[in-house]
C-alpha cells in the first residue's frame, strides 16, 4: 500500500521528526508556529483523522499511552523507519515537482463572463482588499517574531503569493472598470452560439 501524501501528513510526521507527541500537542505547535496558513487544521477532527491514516499506513506507531491526573488519556505517536523515508520522499517531491491543484479562484475566473462586468469588478474589489487585510496581519505577525529566516521561508512565500494575487486582482478590475475588459450577453453570445440573456 502507497500511503497518500498531503500537507496535514506531512506536517504530522515532521512533528514527530522533533519527538513523540499526542494529537494535542501537535496542535498547540500548529497554532504556537502558526502553520495554519500551511495545513488545513480548521476542523478540529482533521489532525486525527490524518494520525489514524498514517497510523494503518504504519508511517507512525503508538509510543505509549499515558493519563495524568484528572487530564484525558493520551496517545503518544512516534515515527516509524517508514514514515522518515515517507516523509523525505514526500518532502522531496513536493519541493521539486508543482503540483496540480485546482483552488477556487481560477475556477471562479473561469465563469467570471456569468456575472455583468460591474459586479464582477465589484466582487473582485472586495476580494483585493481582503488580501490587502490578510497582508497587512500577516506582515505584523511576522514583523513580531524573532525567528530565523529558515523558520519563515514559507511564510515569505504565501506573501509573495498574496501581494502578486493583489496586484493582478487590482489591474483586473482596472480594466473592466475602464471598460478594456468587458462583456454582455450579445457580445457572449456572438462567441458561444448561446442566446442572449
Amino acid at each position: 500500500m502507497t500511503a497518500r501524501r498531503s500537507p496535514l501528513a506531512m506536517m504530522v510526521l515532521a512533528l514527530l521528526v522533533e519527538e513523540p507527541m499526542h494529537a494535542y500537542r501537535m496542535q498547540q505547535l500548529v497554532r504556537e508556529r502558526e502553520k495554519q496558513d500551511v495545513v488545513n487544521v480548521a476542523q478540529r477532527n482533521s489532525i486525527y483523522q490524518a494520525i489514524e491514516r498514517l497510523r494503518r499506513d504504519e508511517l507512525i506507531r503508538v509510543a505509549e499511552t499515558t493519563r495524568a491526573e484528572g487530564r484525558p488519556e493520551r496517545t503518544v505517536y512516534a515515527l516509524t523507519p517508514a514514515g522518515r523515508r515517507a516523509l523525505d520522499a514526500w518532502l522531496a517531491e513536493a519541493l521539486a515537482t508543482p503540483a496540480r491543484e485546482f483552488p477556487e479562484f481560477p475556477a471562479a475566473l473561469s465563469f467570471l463572463p456569468i456575472l455583468p462586468p460591474e459586479e464582477a469588478a465589484r466582487r473582485l474589489d472586495q476580494r483585493a482588499d481582503a488580501i490587502e487585510a490578510r497582508l497587512r496581519e500577516r506582515e505584523a505577525a511576522l514583523g513580531a517574531v524573532d525567528l530565523p529566516r529558515l523558520f519563515l521561508v514559507e511564510d515569505e512565500y504565501q506573501l509573495a503569493l498574496l501581494r502578486t494575487e493583489r496586484d493582478w486582482v487590482r489591474g483586473l478590475v482596472a480594466d473592466l472598470r475602464s471598460g478594456a475588459l468587458t462583456w454582455s450577453g450579445d457580445w457572449l453570445a456572438d462567441r458561444t452560439g448561446a442566446p442572449a440573456t
